[in-house]
């Protein structure tokens, strides 16, 4: 890691909650944690938007999202993302078929219509060579209501912000899901 975590003492008493609600549910408390928790403030609105952004009452479909975190993580390198939300998505989806076809989802019949279209604008948004055009919009708009499209393009910005945080401070996996050996296809 290119930032040091500090000891869990040293960080504010009213963050520990969160330190220990993570230990309970992962067995461990996240590195990312640890170094957004540096800066206090900076934690508390992340972490109030990662549940804005994960709640269970959330109408788009747990496997989607966990797709959608997983191949944005992908694209930005961040191997903590891939580890984490790749064990999320085998969980939801009660294999590791999604998660080890992600990478080629284009060539995979493991995928719906739908999946694609929402993959297919997972990569409009993070490759910074390519744009959300209207015909993509278009299909977007054949499966998801107006809410929803703001709803799925929250979640793949703050995927890109929370993975390419880690990946510029390097942070590693924590040993969630085996992840591949080869390297993520950026295309």
């Amino acid at each position: 890691m290119r930032v040091n975590e500090k000891p869990v003492d040293q960080y504010p008493w009213y963050l520990r909650p969160f330190f220990w609600n993570q230990k309970r549910k992962y067995g461990q408390v996240l590195k990312p944690t640890l170094l957004w928790a540096r800066v206090p403030k900076l934690f508390t609105a992340v972490a109030i938007l990662y549940g804005v952004i994960d709640r269970r009452s959330s109408s788009i479909d747990p496997v989607l999202r966990s797709l959608i975190t997983v191949r944005v993580s992908q694209i930005n390198w961040c191997v903590f993302c891939i580890d984490i939300n790749s064990s999320v998505l085998a969980k939801r989806t009660g294999s590791m078929e999604k998660v080890e076809a992600l990478e080629y989802w284009r060539d995979s019949q493991l995928f719906e219509p739908k999946e694609k279209t929402v993959l297919e604008y997972v990569e409009a948004i993070t490759y910074t060579d390519r744009q959300v055009n209207n015909e993509l919009m278009n299909r977007l708009r054949e499966y998801f209501n107006e809410d929803e499209v703001v709803e799925i393009t929250g979640l793949i910005a703050f995927q890109n912000l929370s993975s390419k945080f880690n990946s510029a401070l390097d942070l590693p996996s924590q040993g969630f899901c085996r992840l591949p050996d080869k390297k993520f296809n950026a295309e």
